[in-house]
């Protein structure tokens, strides 16, 4: 069978900012027939993800993330349907999805590495569960009730970075849903900060491109910074943590202005900073979302209830047809999207 398929063309480096031409758009066969134990799946959505930046290089610099290999097929979160199935767990028809799912339109599977979706707990929006359904919105939720420390009635204030981004968006949301009292985000553009506030619920938002960003925030967050959510690390977290209160909690998401700098995980914090989370007593733990899968099940359905009962927004950027998964993939490293990026590959 003749298939398209999107393999990792070159890498940028790891100094180096991607391009869509770092992707290249391929025909390739598959077998024609399914073995036991095997699936034949169209591929309906692709996610793409910050994180895959660090899977662009010969090293990830993470045990946990193996590099895509030059002219190989890339993969990451998907979805789709399936075809043809030899696995007792799947039948034709079946909606499925895997954290390991290959850049191409269809693909022969492992019934066992797929999970089963019910596309009623996301009122029929398939795509949620790449994102505010999925891993990103378990990303939100497990960080901000295993590292934020977050307590109803403790008149908590919230810093989210990145905060118009796939997590970011929905981590201010589930802070507030959580018990915290004010949530205040960063973003890059002033229709982000308003769709934060307007539709999104959070008390305020800062354009972190206009502006002193250290004096809004002591004017936004006047008692001072009790949960950071941090999602870029840089400049600006620096100018959060700065205005961090005694004994609060730094939820390390991300670092995505790091990512195109060869920098470990997590990277260091200035000498003036790090005392200052030292003398404050302010945690900054790694937190890695898979270590916590145990409790993906009734995350899930959380998330899921959430979004049937209005209480989570979310925002998609969806861009038609594999040929283009590579430009999506630029423009979301450019912070270009508001929330999570989808690549529609077939309907």
């Amino acid at each position: 069978m003749i298939i398209q398929r999107v393999v990792l063309n070159s890498r940028p480096g790891k100094n180096g900012v991607p391009v869509a031409e770092n992707f290249r758009l391929e025909q390739s066969t598959i077998a024609d027939t399914v073995q036991a134990g095997q699936v034949r799946v169209k591929t309906l959505y692709l996610s793409v993800d910050p994180y895959m930046r660090c899977r662009m290089n010969e090293d990830t610099g993470s045990d946990y993330l193996q590099p895509w290999q030059l002219s190989e097929v890339a993969d990451g979160g998907g979805i789709g349907i399936v075809e043809e199935s030899k696995y007792d767990n799947l039948a034709k028809g079946d909606f499925v999805t895997s954290f390991t799912w290959p850049w191409q339109t269809v693909a022969i599977l492992d019934g066992s590495l797929l999970q089963k979706l019910v596309p009623q707990l996301v009122n029929g929006r398939l795509s949620y569960f790449l994102g505010a359904a999925g891993i990103t919105g378990l990303t939100a939720l497990l960080g901000i009730r295993e590292k934020g420390h977050v307590a109803a009635g403790a008149n908590q204030t919230m810093v989210v970075s990145g905060a118009a981004g796939a997590c970011g968006s929905l981590a201010g949301q589930i802070g507030r849903l959580e018990g915290c009292s004010r949530v205040v985000g960063i973003a890059g553009t002033d229709e982000k900060c308003s769709i934060l506030v307007q539709e999104m619920g959070f008390d305020a938002a800062i354009n972190y491109k206009k502006g002193d960003v250290a004096k809004q925030l002591r004017e936004l967050c006047a008692g001072g910074v009790d949960v950071y959510f941090d999602n870029v690390g840089g400049d600006i977290s620096d100018t959060v943590i700065s205005q961090m209160n005694q004994n609060s909690h730094i939820i390390l998401c991300g670092q995505i202005s790091q990512y195109n700098k060869d920098v470990p995980y997590p990277p260091p914090l200035p000498p003036d900073i790090e005392k200052i989370q030292k003398e404050r007593n302010i945690t900054r733990e790694r937190f890695l979302v898979l270590n916590y899968m145990d409790k993906q099940e009734a995350s899930v359905l959380q998330l899921c209830q959430w979004i049937q009962e209005g209480k989570l927004k979310v925002r998609e950027t969806v861009v038609e047809g594999l040929a283009n998964i590579g430009a999506a993939f630029q423009s979301m490293m450019n912070g270009g999207n508001i929330g999570k990026q989808i690549v529609s590959v077939s309907k």
